[in-house]
């Protein structure tokens, strides 16, 4: 094997050897690695980028590297949009944080969206999530005032912005996802180095009974810790018009 490839052949025992090991989980170092598999530095490198790209670990800087565990998360009609439910289910823990939640104006890119008229008071408020204490996604939520009115300091009291407005009838009416560049401030936030794409999932939920809009929401999620998945219903039956 040429020495362009033998950190193929390094990373391929390595994803066999933490296949089973737990969800952050240290991996031996680059020198380590240099000096069990007698290679140089280079080498060990790549190595470890190459388990990288494959989503196999995670490198986290000034602290190592960590074996990494992806969990699904699903967007179906059958499911409601929960974060902490999502990650319960692939058994992970799941950890919410505040990051700013203020009152401000609605922005002309999202009045639409919302069904308001740009200026409209809104409460905004900027959360990141983890699975495992593994940092994952940023999402900024934007909830019409006139919706909820004492919003304020809910979001401290509750860990799931889909709890709030608690409404019996509130549906996910629309969502879509996308594989993009975060903003500056949605990178930063992810701690992603700038040019590294992430999901993109958009989302609106209102009032099954009067149409109203709820809540909009925009959520960027690390690819290296969740993947996407959307289940679509099954397209009715054709009638059968035989005889």
């Amino acid at each position: 094997m040429t020495t362009s490839t033998r950190y193929l052949e390094i990373a391929d025992r390595l994803a066999a050897e933490i296949v089973g090991w737990p969800p952050g989980a240290r991996v031996a170092s680059e020198p380590e690695l240099a000096d069990r598999f007698g290679v140089g530095r280079a080498a060990a490198r790549s190595a470890l980028q190459e388990l990288e790209r494959r989503l196999l670990v995670r490198r986290v800087q000034g602290a190592g590297t960590f074996v990494n565990r992806r969990i699904e998360y699903v967007i179906s009609h059958s499911r409601p949009p929960s974060w902490h439910a999502a990650v319960a289910a692939a058994g992970a823990t799941a950890r919410s944080q505040l990051t700013s939640a203020g009152r401000t104006r609605l922005p002309a890119t999202l009045a639409e969206r919302l069904g308001r008229p740009a200026g409209t008071a809104v409460h905004r408020i900027v959360r990141i999530f983890f699975v495992d204490d593994l940092l994952a996604s940023w999402t900024e939520d934007w909830i019409p005032v006139d919706v909820a009115p004492d919003l304020d300091l809910a979001p401290r009291a509750v860990e799931s912005i889909d709890l709030v407005p608690r409404r019996p009838g509130r549906v996910r009416d629309w969502c879509r996802v996308s594989f993009d560049i975060p903003p500056v401030e949605a990178l930063r936030g992810l701690r992603l180095d700038a040019g590294v794409a992430a999901w993109r999932v958009e989302r609106i939920s209102r009032d099954a009974d009067t149409g109203r809009v709820l809540l909009a929401s925009i959520t960027w999620t690390r690819a290296d810790a969740v993947r996407m998945v959307v289940e679509l219903r099954d397209a009715p039956a054709a009638p059968d018009t035989a005889g």
